[in-house]
């Protein structure tokens, strides 16, 4: 993609994709019975106030590179350290894998080429965050993967004993063998499923990888989930059991029972044990007042954050922009808003424009117009329950945008005219120099707030640019005044 978008075309984009949204349906994305989207792919949902996870560090990281697109995230609870230990493990196995860094070589997609369309995304969903239990999903998509590409697991931690548990430990030691018995009986009568991987659950090792995706319904069933060509071949997709609350329950561990407990009956607040304090709420930073600012006949700059908020980042940005009275638009993630509507609050307080950038930063284009409209419009209702406001913009991940992405939405896209790639260089002063040398008078600049260094890099760019004359103002402002 150029690196210059010229501001007119940000303009009649914004004005193609208001008149091209007619039609679309909130309905297309309804949840299904498992708390999940309809629109599918690696659109995982949550029924968790996520707000009760006091200290809760979302920790995600991605590329801006269109043509090896590539974004992870997982939480850390305060507490649970050693499943967000395996979390981290299997995260940066599977990105090793994607990039072909796992074979010594450089990165490469995997091998696959931009025209088959690479990707790598892996995002999380809370199923029980109460009591002393806690249930982690991550979904995973893997374009170049020979499959679907989709891949869910569960991870589980024990607060009473300390311990990450796999999704077999819901399972006493002692039923195991009748617990599979009975997983089997029902896939037998399953179209598509292979009797052979049948026959592999009776060994150890294959239990514990196929049974890796295990949780409870509302009901307190027992739904296990197997990924695409794990038990059947491929053409019979994934393939789910669900065995009763009744008949699972006598088989259940000590910990099995207290997690389809807190699923069915949850406690108010959680409790792992955790020895450290929970990070402080950002704070609300003073607000500029009304902005004035004529970019017709000022030199302007629209400073942009990316994928966040995160803690204690954004505070820390927050902090340095009000020194300057500078105005920022940040394009903030859907599952993050979730977890910290604090700060996204704490962002328009200071006077910022909060804007979409989708539920979990998949490539926008791989998707349906159902999984689309899934991923904007879940964030909107985040940043609506946070701040009281809808946005009216969205920036579509790594920029990639088309007819159909613009036809699925009333938001305006909003993209950018400087990359500092932060996401690559992890150097305060790169980050800073690159948007100093290269931002001109209207150019929107693009930074991820997720990175500690792209933070840091913000004084050097306000002192400099401020002294240049420049005005920080928000893409919205920029856009209305020129």
């Amino acid at each position: 993609m150029p690196r210059r978008i010229p501001t007119r075309v940000l303009l009649l984009l914004g004005a193609l994709a208001m008149t091209a949204a007619c039609g679309s349906s909130p309905a297309d994305s309804a949840p299904s019975s498992d708390g999940r989207s309809r629109a599918g792919g690696n659109d995982t949902g949550t029924q968790v106030d996520l707000t009760r996870l006091k200290g809760v560090n979302i920790v995600s990281e991605s590329s801006a590179d269109r043509s090896c697109p590539w974004a992870t995230s997982y939480p850390d609870v305060p507490g649970a350290d050693a499943m967000t230990a395996a979390m981290k493990k299997d995260v940066e196995m599977r990105l090793a894998g994607f990039l072909g860094e796992d074979l010594g070589g450089p990165a490469n997609c995997g091998g696959a080429t931009e025209s088959e369309g690479p990707e790598l995304n892996v995002s999380f969903s809370f199923l029980v965050a109460s009591g002393d239990v806690l249930g982690v999903r991550l979904a995973t998509v893997d374009r170049t993967s020979n499959a679907d590409g989709l891949g869910t697991k569960v991870y589980w931690y024990d607060g009473a004993a300390k311990k990450h548990r796999p999704s077999p430990g819901l399972i006493a030691d002692d039923s195991r063998d009748a617990f599979v018995a009975a997983l089997k009986k029902r896939l037998e009568k399953r179209e598509g499923v292979i009797p052979d991987t049948i026959t592999a659950l009776d060994e150890q090792e294959s239990r514990d990888s196929y049974l890796d995706d295990m949780a409870f319904t509302a009901d307190g069933d027992l739904k296990v989930d197997f990924n695409r060509g794990t038990v059947g071949v491929p053409a019979a997709g994934r393939i789910s059991v669900t065995l009763p609350g009744a008949t699972v329950t006598p088989w259940l561990s000590d910990f099995g029972s207290r997690a389809q407990r807190q699923t069915t009956d949850p406690d108010d607040k959680l409790d792992l044990g955790a020895t450290h304090t929970p990070a402080p709420t950002v704070a609300a930073q003073p607000h500029p007042g009304e902005d004035t600012t004529d970019c017709s006949k000022v030199k302007c700059i629209a400073l942009t954050f990316d994928d966040g908020p995160a803690a204690p980042e954004t505070g820390t940005l927050l902090k340095y922009l009000a020194q300057y009275k500078a105005r920022a638009t940040f394009f903030v993630v859907g599952q993050n808003v979730a977890a910290h509507p604090d700060i996204v609050r704490a962002e328009m307080k200071s006077g910022h424009e909060i804007a979409n950038h989708s539920w979990n930063h998949p490539v926008l284009t791989n998707l349906t117009p159902a999984q689309v409209r899934s991923q904007l419009e879940r964030t909107n209702a985040a940043i609506k329950t946070a701040t009281g406001q809808e946005p009216t913009l969205f920036r579509p991940p790594y920029g990639a945008i088309d007819d159909k992405v613009r036809a699925a939405t009333s938001l305006s896209p909003a993209l950018w005219d400087v990359d500092t790639l932060d996401w690559k260089f992890h150097d305060p002063a790169k980050v800073a120099q690159t948007a100093i040398s290269q931002a001109e008078p209207n150019d929107v600049v693009l930074v991820h707030d997720i990175h500690p260094t792209s933070v840091a890099a913000i004084p050097e760019v306000l002192r400099t640019l401020t002294a240049r004359g420049y005005h920080f103002v928000t893409v919205s402002h920029l856009r209305a005044t020129l």
